[in-house]
């Protein structure tokens, strides 16, 4: 053997025990993290997705059966006038659903369009005194959660929050305007002969705010 030969560093092996220990190491990782995942199929229950709470399938879900009870209930705006100035709070509790601040009543009347401010429009009823005034908001903002407070039966602890309870108000509403206003010109009612059924707030007796679940033009 040369000088040279006997002098020349030996090579190190590219797999020494740390590197070895360490390849171990990452091996058992990938392959922890491997048994951790699992594959979710779109649309199955355990689709974490399926829990968003989605304001438009409530709406879609809860407003025919919305709309049953409020045309079964509805009063002929005369008669509701009638009652609601001779006794205001018996009147509310006679026919509306108690809702925080106010009852929601149920109402139907048919009468003229007039004025239009922001898609809501006052209506002359034949028979209800003229220091009530009726109007009906048409959109395109339905403003108001009493489509969703008039069956009593939504309730905020049947939600996470309060932006859900919130947007179920919401969701009611697109519904409505979907199923009952998206056929109607309200663009140009004034001056026409309109029915109406739907349900207000009975805070001011003599400012009704009613929001349809029923609207035909004559």
């Amino acid at each position: 053997m040369t000088a040279k030969a006997a002098n020349k560093p030996k090579q190190k092996s590219a797999w020494s025990p740390s590197r070895i220990v360490l390849s171990a190491g990452i091996i058992i990782v990938v392959g922890a993290m491997a048994l951790d995942t699992r594959v979710v199929k779109i649309g199955s229950d355990q689709d974490v997705r399926a829990d968003v709470f989605s304001p438009d399938a409530f709406g879609a879900e809860h407003f025919s059966g919305i709309q049953i009870a409020v045309e079964k209930r509805a009063v002929d705006a005369p008669a509701l006038a009638s009652e609601i100035v001779a006794d205001k709070k018996a009147a509310g509790e006679k026919y509306g659903t108690a809702a925080g601040i106010g009852p929601v009543m149920p109402v139907k009347f048919t009468g003229v369009a007039g004025e239009v401010k922001s898609g809501i429009y006052y209506v002359d009823v034949e028979g209800v005194p003229e220091e009530i005034r009726i109007r009906v908001q048409t959109g395109p903002a339905i403003n108001g959660t009493d489509l969703r407070d008039f069956p009593g039966n939504i309730a905020f602890g049947d939600f996470k929050n309060q932006i859900e309870f919130q947007n179920a108000g919401s969701g009611i509403n697109n519904e409505m305007k979907k199923q009952i206003l998206a056929d109607v010109d309200t663009s140009d009612l004034t001056g026409k002969k309109i029915s109406v059924t739907g349900v207000f707030k009975l805070i001011n007796a003599k400012n009704w705010l009613v929001t349809p679940v029923r609207l035909s033009v004559e």
